[in-house]
């Protein structure tokens, strides 16, 4: 049994999954079942000074992914005071509270929320290249309460940039990312949008932005020294030990527990579990971080390198072979690699269902 347990600004997670701001946390029963499902932490829907009048329908699950028109929480700040948050602080976990969206809002709401939060969570929607929007709400939550605050923040192409001034403006952490849009599905059988805003548009989460969020995951975590929560695509252990590999210190999960209920978050714990076990590795810790220090000692240009086949492994299912568009992949009672047509585009590793093929 690998060790799980993460701590994150003096907060004690028992393990580093827990669920995303959303529809899994809606109110404090949800909370508590997310416990009661493995959740090494608790994570409130964003509220914000005024209950959302959310567009409906507005979630859909699509091929690869997942749309929705998802807002902050549709139920009055007034009920989230009274009933939901010690429902969510009775869990015993930490309980990190989703605020939104501007200054003036966060600094009338940080203060009610405060006896019942380890953490803030703010969330601020998307923003251009202006960040002040970001920077005023982190500025009045740092203001009004003494506890860690968490900047949750959107793809961008300068993650970079924003994430350091983020840092610089006293962020105690950075959770990343928010969902991607706006995005636009179809219902072929009624020619409508799949979503019932306006414009029909939704924002895309799920499996599908899982390689967005570890980009910018990867990025951050280059330029700053706060601690990152990665979000966006976590679907099972694996990919817990690839955001932790990115530079994440814990995860989040949204879309995997609308679609799955709460009892993923301890599937996808004891996945984790099992990945470290089956490579030697004895804490969490030990991978966090290692992709960037394995491109620090990698020399930019690579040799060609052509796939080592375990045949204790393969089953000579040919998913490689049809897929290789070089014809280097052939198969009768073994599977062969010719070296000299293998081009080393390593399409053939990630397709093999029992990871039968590697880089040597």
């Amino acid at each position: 049994m690998a060790k799980l347990n993460v701590t994150i600004c003096g907060l004690e997670f028992v393990n580093p999954v827990m669920p995303a701001a959303g529809p899994p946390v809606k109110d404090g029963a949800m909370c508590q079942a997310a416990a009661q499902g493995g959740a090494g932490g608790i994570v409130t829907k964003t509220i914000s000074v005024e209950p959302a009048d959310v567009p409906r329908p507005c979630m859909a699950e699509i091929k690869g992914g997942f749309l929705n028109t998802e807002l902050w929480s549709e139920l009055p700040k007034e009920q989230w005071l009274a009933t939901e948050y010690q429902l969510a602080k009775d869990t015993d976990l930490p309980v990190i509270v989703g605020l939104g969206y501007t200054a003036d809002q966060i600094a009338e709401l940080a203060p009610l929320v405060r006896p019942y939060a380890a953490a803030l969570e703010l969330s601020t929607h998307y923003v251009g290249n202006d960040i002040s929007p970001i920077i005023n709400a982190l500025k009045a939550a740092k203001a009004a309460v003494d506890i860690p605050v968490f900047m949750k923040m959107s793809p961008h192409p300068n993650i970079q940039e924003i994430a350091k001034a983020v840092e610089e403006a006293g962020a105690d952490g950075l959770v990343m990312i928010n969902s991607f849009g706006p995005c636009f599905g179809i219902d072929i059988e009624t020619g409508l949008p799949l979503m019932g805003s306006s414009g029909g548009y939704g924002w895309l989460s799920g499996a599908a932005i899982k390689p967005l969020a570890l980009r910018c995951i990867y990025d951050a975590a280059r330029v700053v020294n706060i601690p990152i929560i990665g979000v966006g695509g976590v679907t099972n252990g694996r990919d817990v030990a690839e955001m932790f590999m990115a530079g994440a210190s814990a995860v989040q999960v949204c879309t995997e527990a609308i679609l799955k209920g709460p009892t993923v978050y301890g599937k996808i714990v004891k996945e984790l579990n099992d990945f470290l076990d089956s490579h030697g590795y004895e804490s969490v810790d030990e991978i966090k971080g290692l992709t960037i220090r394995k491109m620090a000692e990698q020399k930019m240009q690579r040799q060609l390198q052509v796939p080592v086949v375990d045949m204790k492994k393969c089953i000579l299912c040919g998913r490689c072979e049809i897929s290789c568009a070089y014809d280097a992949i052939s198969k009768k009672n073994w599977l062969k690699i010719d070296g000299e047509k293998c081009f080393g585009c390593g399409l053939c590793i990630s397709r093999c269902p029992k990871q039968a093929l590697r880089m040597p």
